[in-house]
């Protein structure tokens, strides 16, 4: 691969690491130097694609963490207790690693640090190697670069163009469209809808290629939004403070999903 997106990620590999690795839009999760989890305030988590994408009540969710959050254990006792097969968390879960990844990796996150031998609460799923991971972020960034070179619409409030004539969009992009109000980031439509927010920039930038989003101009600082979480490093979160369950729900990105569940396949 071409120059790694984090130094430290690639040290604490290759020194076989244990612990969490901070930056300013997420954390990663680190165990014999795989990444074993990660969280950033930007994506929507495990729990958010679960339960708004039907395939667990969210109190199937509350119980899991309370029963087994203190001991590092939500990911066993959702197989053990029949919520999930195995294969299906393994695909949910790095759907979700992967997209909190993208933004724990994005320019400008601000200086890492590391917590030597600290875990996290869900407990071991399927590790990902940290050069593949790093890859694959660095193919997402090139996919978006494809599809609308003007990154100021990935974090300004979605604005609604009233061009016409236009493609017409498809369901998941009106969906997104009909919460585009003008002060909503794709962060924040992200969680309002349940789905990765990488899939959500992915329709942002598609729709405002088509003349269906105002791209902002460069350099324009867009407003605070109120459903935006604070800027800066995110504490892990308590087994407590990841139930969260937001209100809408959608279908799942079928093709990630086809492509986590070939990656799977591929290691076996």
């Amino acid at each position: 691969m071409r120059a790694a997106l984090s130094p430290m990620l690639g040290h604490l590999a290759a020194q076989r690491a244990t612990g969490a690795l901070l930056r300013g839009n997420g954390t990663l999760y680190l165990r014999d130097g795989e990444v074993v989890h990660a969280e950033s305030p930007v994506s929507p988590g495990l729990d958010v694609l679960l339960t708004l994408g039907g395939r667990i009540p969210a109190e199937g969710w509350r119980e899991a963490v309370e029963r087994a959050g203190a001991r590092r254990q939500v990911a066993r006792f959702l197989v053990d207790n029949g919520r999930l097969t195995r294969g299906e968390l393994e695909v949910y879960h790095l759907g979700a690693l992967y997209d909190a990844a993208f933004f724990a990796l994005a320019p400008g996150s601000g200086p890492a640090r590391f917590r030597s031998g600290l875990s996290h609460w869900l407990g071991p799923v399927r590790p990902v190697p940290a050069e593949d991971l790093q890859r694959e972020v660095l193919r997402r960034r090139r996919l978006l670069e494809e599809l609308w070179p003007r990154p100021e619409v990935d974090t300004a409030p979605v604005v609604r163009s009233r061009q016409a004539p236009l493609p017409a969009p498809t369901r998941r992009q009106r969906a997104l469209l009909e919460l585009a109000d003008g002060t909503r980031t794709p962060a924040d439509i992200a969680r309002r809808l349940g789905r990765p927010a990488f899939h959500v920039l992915i329709d942002v930038r598609r729709l405002a290629a088509a003349g269906h989003i105002q791209t902002p101009a460069p350099g324009a600082a867009p407003p605070d939004s109120p459903d935006s979480p604070v800027s800066g490093a995110a504490p892990p979160p308590s087994p407590v403070s990841a139930a969260r369950f937001p209100e809408v729900s959608t279908d799942p990105d079928i093709a990630l999903l086809l492509r986590i569940r070939d990656a799977l396949e591929a290691r076996l």
